[in-house]
């Protein structure tokens, strides 16, 4: 898949260019710092800076908020990263996506620890172990509370949560020893805030969340494994067949959201080799303080988020009703959880 280099994303015009223009222009230090030395040490930019008074004072203010949020950065890389440093070697990396079969993949029901632990043993047989894991398998249910099975929200958890666990299990050990590697945790923006009908998923990508976050500090704190690297991927609407017929009217600012556009963002993040977050779209970023919010508000929010699950109709891809009690498999023909693939 080629990356996209367009100064428009594919998603056409949102808010997102606008804010990226903001960050190189107003809001970077460097430029707003221009300006400011021009108005210092020119007549020209001295003379200016007397008759628009006003405007040179709200460059000041632009500036140093603009080195706030360079500062902040630095500090956020640093502190994610464990203040050290690692090499990848692209060629020599084996990388391991859940969701995914264009390549060469491994059947697996990833809601079962024995069946991982199987074909886990295959993958280090084949290739060796995995240094790079992306957990990107997912499902949706639709349904409320009281409409959902134990059924339904037994296997929206085994996948959308429990399947990290399992998956840690097998294959941290072997980052941890060797200092090297990298998980991938794709959850979602429904980790931040949830609507009717969604209750069961945005819980499991919450929880998925708070274990990306415990997987951090552990890997510093408990397993002495600092180059180890962490990302969590927080998405908005993505238009899959896992999610057709969401309803989204806020399209400027919540635009509904290419598969390759997402698929893209992650290759960007692990290629970097660094530790970090991706929200989708970027002003998706705002909703990591909606929990500060009022609840008057945050009320609101919920509530008018009922239309936006009326009409689903996602792609299911396994039959629930298959499964025992305790979310085991009945027979061998049970397919594969898998997450839709990028269109080609």
């Amino acid at each position: 898949m080629p990356m996209h280099n367009g100064w428009l994303p594919r998603e056409g015009i949102t808010a997102d260019p606008v804010i990226r223009l903001l960050k190189r222009t107003a809001f970077n230090p460097v430029a707003t710092l221009l300006l400011i030395l021009l108005a210092r040490y020119t007549k020209r930019g001295s003379d200016l800076a007397i008759l628009h008074e006003t405007a040179f004072a709200r460059i000041r203010k632009l500036f140093y908020f603009g080195l706030f949020r360079w500062v902040s950065g630095f500090l956020d890389s640093g502190v994610l990263n464990n203040w050290v440093k690692d090499e990848y070697h692209w060629e020599k990396e084996v990388v391991l996506v859940t969701g995914a079969s264009n390549v060469h993949y491994y059947k697996c029901d990833i809601t079962s620890p024995a069946t991982i632990a199987k074909i886990a043993a295959e993958v280090r047989k084949d290739v060796g172990n995995p240094t790079i894991i992306i957990n990107n398998a997912g499902v949706a249910r639709g349904k409320n509370i009281l409409d959902a099975t134990e059924k339904d929200v037994r296997f929206t958890f085994d996948v959308n949560t429990f399947a990290h666990y399992w998956l840690a299990k097998e294959f941290v050990p072997s980052m941890v020893q060797s200092n090297h590697g990298m998980i991938v945790i794709v959850a979602s923006i429904a980790a931040f805030v949830t609507v009717p009908n969604m209750t069961d998923y945005a819980a499991s990508k919450a929880a998925a969340h708070s274990f990306h976050e415990g997987l951090a500090a552990e890997l510093k704190t408990r397993y002495n494994a600092p180059k180890v690297r962490t990302i969590i991927v927080n998405q908005g609407y993505t238009k899959t067949p896992l999610f057709e017929g969401f309803s989204n009217d806020a399209t400027f600012l919540n635009p509904p959201l290419e598969p390759e556009t997402v698929a893209e963002a992650i290759v960007k993040k692990v290629l970097s080799g660094s530790s970090g977050q991706v929200i989708l779209p970027e002003i998706g970023s705002n909703l990591t303080l909606f929990r500060g919010m009022p609840h008057w508000y945050q009320t609101t929010v919920r509530s008018k988020g009922e239309k936006m699950m009326k009409n689903w109709d996602g792609r299911q891809v396994i039959d629930v009703e298959k499964r025992g009690s305790g979310g085991e498999k009945e027979g061998e023909s049970e397919s594969t959880v898998l997450v839709p693939p990028v269109a080609k």
